[in-house]
């Protein structure tokens, strides 16, 4: 028997929350289901397609784990390319973005430490990216979410 303590969720059994470029989020776990240690999802990207626009957390660390293709992301103005097995870890406030190279497609586990509730972020972000919902919904959501959005004067990339 499993110890009750513990978080199983099995692949089957993870929300989708699909993306129009033929990706998507799997959502594995909640600050909730953590005891807010921690939070983790999965996403796979389109062929280039972005992951996240600029932007920081104030209170979590953000790690990312690239399982399949290769990722752009942009650490604090600096762009770095990282590929199937690579590792990137952004520390609280500094922004960052991130999205699949040019040419390729995508997947990566991300988990943020501590955990806040970030399921509803998701699927908010999946009904932006299909046109139900205007992206700035989000704007007053960023402090719920630890999502803190960086002005930009363009893309990203």
């Amino acid at each position: 028997m499993v110890d009750p303590n513990a978080l199983v969720v099995r692949g089957e059994d993870a929300e989708r929350v699909p993306l129009p470029h033929g990706g998507g989020f799997r959502l594995l776990a909640d600050a909730s289901g953590t005891g807010g240690a921690l939070g983790a999802n999965t996403l796979a990207l389109g062929e280039g397609a972005d992951g996240a626009r600029p932007h920081f957390h104030a209170v979590s660390h953000e790690l990312f784990y690239v399982t399949e293709g290769a990722v752009d992301f942009l650490l604090d103005g600096d762009p770095v390319t990282v590929g199937e097995g690579g590792l990137v870890v952004v520390p609280p406030r500094m922004p960052h973005a991130f999205g699949a190279a040019p040419g390729t497609t995508a997947e990566l586990l991300a988990v943020l430490t501590p955990g806040v509730e970030r399921f509803g972020y998701f699927r908010a972000l999946g009904r932006i990216q299909h046109g139900l919902e205007p992206f700035d919904g989000l704007l007053p959501e960023q402090d719920r979410y630890d999502v803190h959005f960086v002005p930009t004067a363009g893309p990203w990339r």
